[in-house]
């Protein structure tokens, strides 16, 4: 089903006719690269002519009339348009020369002009095309309908704008699951590669999220839908890559301003040229040695096409890798940045930690001695029957030592507090501290952790169990890069600094701030912002302030909240710090691209016009080195898309 309900709609997006769903598909197969067709078509119809030169003017001409006729036209009309909105540009400045290069007599140095001319556009709208894939293939996957399930079960097809949040749809196996939702019915495997680059199928379950994009593999669900289509995951993905796309770097930026200003002053060292060099070299006005065909050589040689394409090409290339990574820049501007930076802080849980537990000591507190392995197992036999992070740290824990659980009977979970039951006869208990102390009254008073824990009763024993985030894999070897790369790197973290220090320690990081509110968070990032270019990598809601305050703010896009999202510049999509020192390593690639770009462009430029003023280099060579070093400065670019 089209997309899209009339052609209105169709023209308005402003998408290439090629993809329209109005055309034939035969009619829709020609549309493709359209542009470069034509220029292929012409540059053949000119080879043709240069032939027909030697033996049959007028074939040669007629073949000529067509070249001009195929790109001429276009070209004609698109400066005409350019003109009527007073603006001055580069495609005005080659239609001018082709136009001169006819009144002078050199039509074939005109249509060669014109042919590489429109070549090398339609180049660049392949460049443009190929480093926008992933935009065009994030909105294909977007389904414009879905299934919505009636009060009395049957399917009813609306479209996903027409559904609001509330409202039940069933997505079948092997569909794009259209909204945000949650799982009410039904499980499933689901793949998320488009949105995160992930690529193991997830297990999704009853009150599982799911998120507008995901391929909905083998099972049927039943889904509450939780975002409208225009606040989706996929559609705020989406908005963000565009938002990306058309951010302009101080480069571009600088070079568009530019852009007017130097197509105008070449035009009038043009006019200046031709009228003034019959007088100072003492040379014809017309001729192939004169003045007219020489200021012709030098617009066309100091026009700045490939110095305008330098930027913007090498930019998209850059953000189209990232998106394929699951790295969403907001802007290349943000890639520039990134280059500057000198300093990277980092959150602990969620952002260095994964946030899911792993027990690391079981001590002896009061009573009977106990083997800490059955303090173990009896912890786990009652921890099995909870979901709790701190059930399933010590579950994992008796499982990797295979220890075997037992049968707990009388269970009962007393909410906010823990679990109780009986193991072999006797009364077991294991949760906070205060549910532990009531059973042991004044006898003993049992100590506060300031770590995560949990302590054990049974048989008058007490033992504490103490738990510690899981590190992120790759999160030592990527601070280890950082640390290679001359940047100091930081914790500032909220949690205790019996928490914080063996996080950071093992992590390896150079400074370990703990115990501070998102205020002194954000107080940390602004002092050391003073003298630092700074990155802050986190993933919660006390993270924003400090993530919107750094030089560059980076969230976690899988597991972070939507203000720190929001707040951040770049977010990792799929939560895989690994890619921070690739993401880095694509910043400087970009630069150094983007600088062999502009020194490719201005040697062109430098190396051709004075030559051209004084008679070394011909029309036609003049033509092929400003239409060569356009095509190279793409190709170049396109190298950033390489991950």
């Amino acid at each position: 089903m089209s997309r899209y309900e009339n052609f209105d709609e169709f023209f308005a997006s402003n998408e290439k006719e090629s993809i329209s769903p109005f055309l034939t598909p035969h009619a829709r197969k020609w549309a493709v690269n359209l542009s470069l067709k034509a220029s292929l078509l012409a540059a053949g119809c000119l080879l043709l002519a240069y032939l027909c030169y030697f033996i049959h003017l007028t074939m040669a001409y007629l073949a000529l009339s067509v070249v001009f006729f195929i790109v001429g036209t276009p070209a004609l009309i698109h400066a005409l348009q350019e003109l009527s909105r007073k603006t001055v540009n580069i495609d005005v400045l080659m239609t001018l020369a082709a136009l001169l290069s006819v009144v002078i007599g050199s039509p074939f140095e005109g249509a060669l002009l014109l042919v590489l001319f429109e070549l090398s556009s339609a180049l660049e709208e392949l460049v443009e095309t190929k480093t926008k894939s992933s935009v065009h293939h994030l909105h294909k996957l977007s389904p414009r309908c879905a299934f919505v399930i009636g009060e009395k079960g049957h399917l009813i097809e609306k479209s996903i704008r027409d559904i609001t949040p509330g409202t039940h749809i069933l997505v079948k196996a092997g569909e794009i699951i259209p909204l945000d939702g949650v799982i009410l019915n039904g499980r499933s495997y689901v793949n998320m590669v488009h949105l995160t680059g992930e690529s193991a199928p997830i297990a999704k379950d009853v009150s599982d999220e799911v998120a507008a994009g995901t391929h909905n593999l083998d099972g049927s669900l039943t889904i509450q839908v939780t975002r409208s289509s225009g606040d989706s995951t996929l559609s705020r993905i989406i908005q963000l890559m565009t938002e990306a796309a058309d951010s302009k770097p101080k480069a571009q930026q600088f070079f568009d301003t530019f852009s007017e200003l130097y197509a105008s002053s070449i035009m009038i060292l043009s006019l200046l040229f031709a009228l003034t060099l019959p007088y100072l070299l003492r040379i014809p006005f017309l001729g192939s040695e004169g003045s007219l065909y020489r200021a012709l050589a030098f617009l066309i040689a100091a026009s700045p096409c490939a110095l305008i394409l330098a930027t913007p090409t090498a930019y998209l290339s850059a953000l189209s890798s990232c998106a394929k990574k699951g790295v969403l820049p907001k802007g290349g501007i943000i890639l520039d940045t990134l280059t500057t930076c000198n300093m990277i802080a980092f959150d602990k849980t969620g952002t260095l930690t994964t946030g899911d537990l792993i027990c690391t000591g079981c001590t002896h507190l009061y009573g009977p001695l106990m083997n800490s392995n059955k303090a173990l197992q009896v912890g786990a036999s009652l921890e099995r029957n909870a979901v709790h992070p701190i059930a399933k740290a010590i579950s994992r824990l008796a499982k990797e030592k295979e220890l075997s659980l037992e049968s707990i009977e009388d269970f009962k979970a007393i909410p906010g507090l823990g679990l109780q039951g009986t193991y072999q006869g006797s009364p077991v208990l294991i949760g906070h501290r205060d549910f532990i102390q009531q059973k042991l009254g004044k006898t003993f008073t049992l100590p506060e952790s300031i770590q995560v824990s949990a302590y054990l009763w049974m048989e008058e024993s007490v033992i504490l169990f103490t738990f510690q985030d899981q590190m992120r894999e790759h999160a030592k070897d990527m601070i280890s890069f950082m640390k290679s790369s001359s940047m100091k790197t930081l914790m500032l973290t909220g949690d205790h600094a019996v928490n914080a220090n063996p996080v950071g320690e093992m992590a390896g990081l150079d400074v370990i701030f703990s115990d501070l509110r998102p205020e002194d968070k954000l107080q940390k990032i602004t002092e050391l912002s003073q003298s630092h270019q700074l990155i802050m990598v986190g993933d919660g809601i006390n993270d924003a302030p400090s993530i919107a305050r750094a030089t560059v703010g980076i969230s976690m896009g899988k597991a972070g909240s939507m203000a720190a999202i929001e707040a951040s510049d770049v977010i990792l999509m799929h939560d895989d710090l690994s890619l921070l020192p690739w993401l880095i390593q694509k910043a400087k690639s970009t630069r150094r691209i983007l600088m062999q770009n502009i020194t490719l462009a201005l040697s062109v430029i430098l190396l051709a016009t004075t030559p051209s003023l004084l008679g070394f280099i011909p029309l036609w060579l003049a033509v092929i080195l400003h239409e060569g070093g356009t095509v190279l400065v793409g190709l170049n670019s396109l190298r950033l898309l390489k991950k």
